[in-house]
């Protein structure tokens, strides 16, 4: 078994500063602490943005191959610390072992896609003879850099959506300046101790933990010209009010639904579902959420859906056997369970569930929870689900719709015609058709509209928010 290192650096200008022990990483099944890292100060942020800005032409200058370069030892060498790196977010964020190990992975696809996206960032010979007056000019443009990113992380998958925002940073050639979420750091770290290891420009990268009130500079500094937070809404929208000029890519929360129509596979749908709903402790933005299910399956549904999910492991997430961890903090365990006896108290039916032990809120089940519930209405980020039935195929898109947020949703229907009216109507950023909304591939374009935030993320999208388009005009005077 992998083990911590007593103490993590933070990481100034390409290089490992252990300037403190402020930061105290606990283990979020036992509580206790598990290590610490080293956190920065307004002034070393400051320090790090000035960096970021001077080493941008060196960054600039790097040749497509030589970036690639660098993604690609990156993947070498989380290929080779792979088990440390799953161990850290088990520690870390309670991420049960099979989760973390899976994280890995995918962070490990986010930069293998990067390192071939980083030698395809191609431009275009446009035609401007369009009209007399351009008789004899000809256009081309190309992507260049767009200059020293801002990047703050979250929690919940501190290794790969870190990674959403570093790797097609180093594909499009900027530098940037990472802040990972306090409570879930160490992946972030590791990820530096590798890009320390490669021929990055000196200064091209910072990764500073720090606490919200230090990070200010993040948010508004003009030395930064792009902003991309992965977050809570409130403090999403918060910090594009504040961001002036520079371009905010904002990743935010949801309350993802899946509709189950009468045709659908019950034994699919259902393993499916209670993924999607439960893996992590449903402590992610696309987890399953509300499940709409046609009166016709409705009864079968429930009992099958309930039995399964009562019957998940709960414990710790080192044993191979969990399935539902502890949340990020009893404080969070707090709130959901408040929202569930707020529902029950308001007409819900609770199914199973519904239990706090600390940190450990028991895997939940709410059977028609209030419209106006916060655990129907809110993001709940933990493991709790809603179920209801539906008569009408068109009445359940629009209670889909019926929400502040729009991330992805998931429809089990084998009517193409109804998959394609889904992918129509419903006012989302992603339609997953066949499976859960929690499902997500790193290469594709990803994000949300409404309270769920802005841009998309996906290797080749992110590089073209990380890229400006530079046009070339060249006039023939003999045309």
């Amino acid at each position: 078994m992998s083990s911590l290192q007593q103490a993590y650096p933070y990481f100034l200008a390409s290089k490992a500063v252990y300037a403190n022990q402020d930061l105290k990483v606990t283990n979020k099944y036992t509580g206790e602490v598990a290590t610490s890292v080293a956190m920065a100060d307004a002034g070393v942020i400051d320090q790090a943005i000035d960096a970021a800005e001077k080493s941008q032409a060196a960054m600039t200058a790097m040749r497509p191959y030589e970036r690639q370069k660098v993604l690609n030892h990156c993947v070498t060498r989380f290929t080779e610390r792979f088990e440390e790196l799953a161990y850290a977010l088990c520690i870390e964020a309670g991420k049960p072992i099979k989760d973390a190990r899976g994280e890995v992975t995918r962070l490990i696809d986010t930069f293998r896609i990067a390192a071939e996206e980083s030698v395809r960032i191609n431009g275009e010979v446009t035609n401007l003879e369009v009209t007399e007056r351009a008789k004899g000019y000809t256009g081309m443009y190309k992507h260049v850099p767009i200059g020293p990113c801002s990047f703050i992380s979250p929690f919940n998958f501190p290794l790969n959506l870190a990674a959403h925002k570093v790797a097609p940073a180093i594909a499009a050639g900027c530098t940037f300046v990472l802040k990972p979420a306090s409570r879930t750091p160490l992946g972030a770290i590791i990820m530096g101790e590798v890009l320390a290891e490669t021929d990055l420009p000196e200064g091209a990268f910072s990764i500073l933990p720090c606490s919200r009130d230090g990070a200010d500079l993040f948010t508004t500094d003009e030395r930064f010209k792009l902003l991309s937070f992965t977050g809570s809404p409130d403090v999403g929208w918060d910090l594009k009010a504040r961001a002036g000029k520079k371009p905010v890519i904002l990743e935010l929360g949801g309350n993802a639904a899946c509709i189950v129509d009468a045709d659908a596979d019950l034994d699919d749908a259902i393993e499916r579902i209670v993924f999607g709903a439960y893996y992590q402790s449903g402590q992610s933005c696309i987890s399953v959420q509300r499940i709409l299910v046609h009166d016709s399956i409705y009864a079968d549904f429930k009992q099958r859906y309930v039995d399964k999910v009562a019957n998940l492991v709960h414990g710790d997430p080192l044993d191979e056997n969990t399935f539902i961890g502890p949340m990020i903090a009893e404080s969070e365990a707090k709130r959901l369970e408040e929202w569930v006896n707020e529902a029950v108290a308001g007409g819900a039916t609770l199914l199973c569930g519904g239990k706090r032990d600390g940190a450990m809120l028991d895997a939940t089940i709410l059977e028609n929870a209030p419209h106006e519930s916060k655990v129907n209405a809110e993001e709940a980020f933990g493991p709790v689900s809603i179920i209801s039935s539906f008569s009408d195929f068109d009445a359940a898109l629009e209670s889909v719709n019926d929400s502040q947020f729009g991330l992805q949703a998931g429809v089990f229907t084998r009517d193409i015609y109804k998959a394609h009216k889904a992918w129509d109507v419903l006012d989302v950023g992603g339609v997953v058709i066949g499976d859960v909304p929690s499902w997500r591939v790193d290469n594709m374009p990803y994000g949300g509209v409404k309270e769920s935030g802005l841009g998309r993320e996906g290797i080749r999208y992110a590089i073209a928010d990380m890229t400006e388009i530079r046009l070339l005009v060249i006039r023939d005077p003999n045309a």
